[in-house]
Formats: C-alpha cells, structure tokens, sequence
C-alpha cells in the first residue's frame, strides 16, 4: 500500500526560496512536473514536485516565477533525479530559463539494467520497490485549481518513490560496471535538450521515406520543415495546427507551381492555401533554384539488395552483443544509426561509428562486418 505523502505546497516566490534553502545540502533531488500542450508548442507548466526525503514539495508554477534559488538549485547543486525526463526537462527550459544538470533519468538507468528500454514509472516503482501506484490522474486536468487530494497525493508520489529507486538502480549499476555508462547516457540527454531548442534545419532528417525523394524534393521539403518549425515555435502552436509532417511531405513530392496545384495536395484545406499558400510555393520556388551540387544527398534506398544484406549484418551483430548485456537492442544502437552506418559504407564515406561505451563494446565487430559484407556485395 503506497505511503501517505506529507506535501508543502508553495506558491510563493519566498516559500520557494525557503524550499531551496531547506534542500541545499542534499546528495540527490528527485524532480518531475506536470505540464499540457494540447493546445501549444512549447509545454505550459501545471505543476513542478521536488523532494529530497521526507516532505514532497509541489511548486504551483501558475503563479510562481522560477526564482533565481530554485534556477541554481536545477542548473547546479545536487544531482538531480528524473524519470522519462525530455519533455520534464522541455518544462525547465521555457519556465526556468536552463538547463538541468548534473542528471541521472531513470528509466535510462533502467534500460541500462534489462530488456525494457521505455518502463513506465508505476511499473519501475512495482518492479525495485514493490509497490502500486495509484493510475487515477495520469491524464487529468493539472492546470484546475485547486488540485484535488488524489491529484496532489498522486503528483507527491512521483517524487518520493523515486528516491528508493535510484537507491537500488545505483547498486546493480555498480555491480555490473554500468555507472559510468548511465553518466554518459544522462549527459548526452542534457546536450539534446539544449540543441533540441536550436535544430529546425535539422527535422527533416527524421523523415524515413526521405530515400524516395529526389534531392531537390529533400531541399524542398527541408525547407518546408525549417520554415515550419520556426513558425510553431514563434506562434507557440502545436505542429499539426499548422502542417503536419505528411502534408509537407506531399508537397515537397508535387513541388506545385500555383494554388491550383498547391491545393491538389493530399490534406492542404483550403483555408491553409489562403493563409500559407504564398509562402509555401515561395520555398518550393527556392528550392527548384538552388545548384546541383548544393542539393542534399538522398539516403540510400532501404529496398537494395546490398543495403538489406549489410544492415542484416549490423543487426546480427548488435543482437548478439544486446544478448550478452541483457539489455534490447535498441538500447545500444538505433535504427537510424544502423541506416547511417550503411549509407556510409555503401558510399565508400567515413563511417559514423558508435562512441564512449558503445564504441568500445561494438566498432571493432561492426566495421568488420562492413568490411566483410563489402567484399561479398
């Protein structure tokens, strides 16, 4: 039966400085929020917990500025402890102002430890500690006030059981030699987020049916994706109120001239024609200009033969080495990561091999099962 958690709420600049003051010394702080962004980019913070042992702070970030105590006690200070942090971390950016550091998220720490490389939070608290947790307000209304009892008790939890788990994580990561490896996983977390907030030019690269582009359609629909990115971010709306991935797709396939052609695309409404349709056929315009040798390079086609074989082998090799570690394959290397290491050998072109602890558990086997794949294609 969970625990009946004592909780301060603040809703105070200065009861949040107490707070800070009360936590200062501690080793570790567990830390989660919650937020919603139905309706927004970026993510509207509804609550923000913290708790050290004993009491769980819950901050009402509706009426409380960040303060410069609590914006130290994040960016330095004791370690801070999440659980599936990328959006918690999204939170402190656009509240607070930084970046969270140093961290320590925990369902890394537990892909890290098995073959679940996404556990939830009830089931992480089920599985180390042994208790259920209450369900109940995992999508409720977190911006009403006030909070009801179920809600703040619920948000309180969060924190507090987090704590014990760390505890026992720390020890099997210890014993299997896996500390440093979950340092470098948290560091590399907090360098994302940061870039996270600086890569609109980059969301194209997520498409995975880029390969059937021509590189001109891929300059066009970078475009597309950059100009989009930036006006969601600028507007604060969610990416699919202004154009989804699927309709930029397509009119990067059609690359249309004019209206007409514009709203012959699969989904383009006619209201988003009236509003966008200008700039939208601008950057298909830019596009069709830009130099062949500026155009970027197509992915190599997933459906070759020698793509298929090669990448067979990679993931040969990953299976084998996740088997060993106890771990999913995911957890030591990416589809996109095996796609880049196969384009590149096909390529003839420097390969973008794992580094730090993935290095050294898997470049040697994988580049030479390039090497061999290469002189049987």
């Amino acid at each position: 039966m969970p625990l009946t958690p004592e909780i301060r709420w603040i809703d105070t600049p200065e009861a949040l400085d107490e707070a800070c003051a009360e936590v200062a010394e501690a080793d570790v702080i567990a830390l989660d929020t919650e937020f919603f962004r139905e309706k927004t980019f970026h993510p509207v913070p509804a609550l923000v917990q913290f708790c050290v042992g004993g009491a769980a702070y819950l901050v009402d970030p509706t009426v409380v500025a960040c303060t410069d105590a609590f914006r130290r006690l994040l960016g330095e200070g004791p370690v801070k402890l999440l659980h599936a942090s990328s959006e918690d971390l999204e939170v402190f950016l656009h509240w607070a102002g930084v970046t969270v550091s140093p961290l320590v998220d925990t369902q890394i720490a537990q892909a890290l430890l098995g073959e679940v490389p996404a556990m939830g939070y009830q089931k992480l608290v089920e599985f180390w500690v042994g208790e259920t947790l209450p369900k109940d307000e995992t999508r409720s209304n977190w911006l009403e006030r006030p909070l009801s009892e179920t809600q703040t008790t619920y948000a309180a939890l969060d924190v507090i059981y987090l704590l014990e788990v760390w505890q026992v994580q720390r020890d099997a990561l210890e014993r299997y030699g896996r500390l440093g490896w979950l340092e470098e996983e948290c560091r590399k977390l907090v360098d994302q987020a940061a870039r996270d907030e600086q890569s609109d030019g980059q969301w194209y690269l997520r498409q995975r049916q880029l390969w059937r582009l021509s590189p001109r359609q891929i300059e066009a629909y970078r475009r597309l994706t950059t100009w989009r990115e930036g006006e969601v971010r600028r507007r604060d709306l969610p990416r699919g109120w202004l154009a989804s991935d699927k309709l930029l797709y397509g009119i990067a396939e059609r690359m249309p001239e004019n209206r007409y052609e514009l709203a012959s695309v699969e989904g383009m409404k006619p209201p988003l024609v009236k509003r966008e349709g200008d700039t939208m056929l601008a950057l298909v315009r830019e596009a069709r200009h830009v130099e062949e040798e500026q155009l970027p390079m197509p992915p190599w086609s997933p459906m070759e033969a020698a793509f298929k074989k090669r990448y067979k082998a990679l993931r040969q090799v990953v299976g084998r080495e996740a088997e060993a570690l106890g771990v999913a394959p995911e957890v030591l290397l990416r589809r996109r990561d095996l796609e880049a290491l196969v384009s590149a050998s096909l390529r003839n072109e420097p390969l973008p091999m794992p580094e730090g602890w993935r290095g050294e558990r898997l470049a040697e086997a994988l580049e030479t099962v390039l090497h061999e794949t290469s002189e049987t294609s």
